[in-house]
């Protein structure tokens, strides 16, 4: 049964005449409208490789305090709006970019059991959700990932907050805008490399990492005197930086991808800083001169890439997984390439590395992200997403790196070029390898 709060009511009808005329006016059945902060909080439970990875970090990490934020808290942003008396819609905010929930995917209603108004938010590009009790406008519950086993992060979130981190502004003590070398997990034997990219606006920051497989999207947050705050959280990615301003203008910090994974960083500001070259880490082996591969498309038809519908043509392979936002963004430019420039002689076809070894279950999830973008092409079930196994299906490839890898080939079926990663419209470098594969593609439909 489907219920309506009195306060929420009274919320409803006044803030209702504040909005577009677009949205619905008066009276509704759901949760109060505007603006939500929700709060993942990391430390509700804790395993055995958190508390391994917290031993190590707190080795470097306990000379200073967060005490702006409460420690285990990754912060986000919604908002909900509604369209009709039955109707809303959730809106994911991350910086630029907003994670739409829509009506179909939202349940609410009184739990018959506990007599308890509850409400179900099921992510609908991912296999996630979020459940919880709805109560004078809190809603408290749990983040719930399905493709990892008993993955469940306590949630709450309160109407009518629109901060991220805090409502503090203290004065920051140097501006962290531009770009900077970074290494995660200096705590292990093996670093790796990357760049951060901010943009600073006196408490406000937004902000990227890029990595060589890819990079974190759109985080956002805050510099509160000394200390850094970011996070992102778009429905099956769960990311919390936290970070410190040295005397010497570095910086140092944590990174926490959900409650399963913790490491430490360190930046340097570097103009300058650059990663390896995305088109040198995935290779032919030698020996090979050609990719060719047979797997199922989602309906169980075997399709090779030597099939008459790609013989002849210019061929884009794309190596990508549903559960991935790099591949996300990747499969948006790919989309909307196609549409801006149709060919008959140009053609793509992915290759799907999924988290489920059930075959329907992976070809589910394929077809769900076909429907979201619109893919005008061929989508296979080619493995799962462990790059160990995904590496074996190619076997002239020297290994599966990243998720996305791009493969282009000529009409003469020569591999000439092997792209690694993505750097997404968060990044700086995304311009630029709009125009590379622009004028790639160009060249190879000429010869």
């Amino acid at each position: 049964m489907r219920y309506t709060t009195v306060f929420g009511l009274i919320l409803i009808s006044i803030s209702a005449l504040l909005m577009d005329s677009c949205v619905f006016e008066g009276a509704f059945n759901g949760i109060a409208l505007g603006p939500w902060r929700g709060v993942l909080m990391l430390d509700g439970r804790k395993n055995q490789r958190a508390t391994q990875q917290r031993d190590k970090y707190s080795l470097k990490v306990d000379k200073y305090t967060f005490e702006e934020v409460a420690e285990g808290e990754l912060p986000f942003l919604m908002e909900v709006t509604h369209t009709s008396v039955d109707s809303f819609y959730i809106e994911i905010i991350n910086g630029e970019e907003r994670v739409k929930i829509p009506t179909e995917h939202i349940a609410y209603g009184k739990d018959r059991r506990t007599g308890h108004d509850t409400i179900r938010i099921d992510f609908p590009h991912y296999e996630a959700y979020i459940s919880a009790r709805y109560e004078a406008n809190v809603m408290e519950g749990d983040y719930v990932l399905t493709t990892k086993p008993d993955y469940r992060i306590p949630f709450v979130a309160y109407q009518g907050q629109s901060h991220r981190f805090t409502t503090l502004r203290k004065a920051p003590v140097m501006d962290i805008s531009g770009k900077w070398a970074v290494n995660f997990e200096v705590e292990t034997d093996h670093p790796y490399p990357a760049v951060g990219e901010f943009e600073q606006d006196g408490n406000y920051l937004r902000g990227t990492f890029l990595t060589e497989t890819g990079d974190y999207r759109y985080l956002e947050g805050t510099v509160q005197a000394n200390k850094i705050y970011l996070s992102t959280f778009d429905g099956t990615h769960a990311f919390m930086f936290e970070g410190k301003i040295m005397e010497d203008s570095t910086l140092i910090g944590s990174f926490r991808s959900g409650d399963h994974y913790r490491a430490l960083w360190e930046a340097k500001r570097d103009p300058n800083a650059a990663l390896g070259d995305a088109y040198n880490m995935t290779y032919l082996k030698d020996g090979y001169d050609k990719l060719a591969f047979s797997f199922p498309n989602t309906d169980g038809q075997n399709i090779s890439l030597s099939d008459a519908d790609y013989e002849g043509k210019v061929r884009i392979v794309q190596i990508l997984g549903t559960w991935c936002p790099n591949c996300a963004d990747e499969t948006a430019f790919l989309v909307e390439y196609l549409k801006n420039n149709p060919n008959e002689d140009l053609a793509v076809i992915g290759l799907a590395y999924e988290r489920h070894r059930d075959f329907q279950k992976a070809a589910n999830a394929v077809n769900r992200m076909k429907e979201r973008f619109d893919m005008p092409y061929e989508v296979l079930v080619a493995g799962t997403s462990a790059k160990d196994e995904a590496s074996k299906t190619l076997p002239m490839l020297n290994a599966i790196i990243a998720f996305p890898t791009m493969i282009i080939i000529d009409k003469a079926g020569r591999v000439r070029k092997i792209h690694t990663g993505f750097a997404g419209p968060a990044t700086s470098q995304y311009e630029d390898f709009k125009k590379e594969f622009e004028d790639t593609i160009k060249e190879l439909l000429n010869e």
